[in-house]
């Protein structure tokens, strides 16, 4: 798949967002070294243990054997807006990741409005991981 089909299939993803208390709209598409896409939307609920939409698609792919992996898109965009704007993932997923992922595994980020995207690697957005 390229670039532009994976951020599609993270917006589908976004489009199933369960988000009633922040109306932020988070979707993630991941590729497997195997070639398997997996999606996540986020999950709010009223307490503190909602899901991200990176470690949905991590879940998904995890329990179904996956455990290498090329790449992850992730797009977000409040309910009401038109356009996903450019959004990593947070501290968490970021960690979540870096059980699974190598140093170099690329995360992607889409601004809709200025259809601009962004490639970081893990190692980037969590530069301490792997160094200790």
């Amino acid at each position: 798949m390229n670039i532009e089909e994976m951020f599609n299939l993270a917006k589908e993803a976004a489009n199933n967002a369960h988000s009633p208390y922040s109306d932020f709209m988070v979707g993630a598409a991941l590729i497997a070294n195997s070639g398997k896409v997996y999606t996540g939307c986020n999950i709010e609920n009223q307490g503190i243990q909602g899901i991200c939409s990176e470690r949905v698609a991590f879940a998904k792919a995890i329990s179904e054997g996956e455990r290498e992996f090329k790449a992850i898109f992730v797009v977000a965009k409040m309910r009401d807006e038109k356009y996903f704007k450019e959004t990593l993932p947070c501290g968490y997923c970021r960690q979540f990741m870096s059980e699974f992922c190598k140093p170099d595994f690329e995360i992607y980020s889409y601004d809709e409005e200025k259809n601009e995207i962004k490639k970081y690697t893990l190692q980037e957005l969590l530069p301490y991981a792997f160094t200790l």
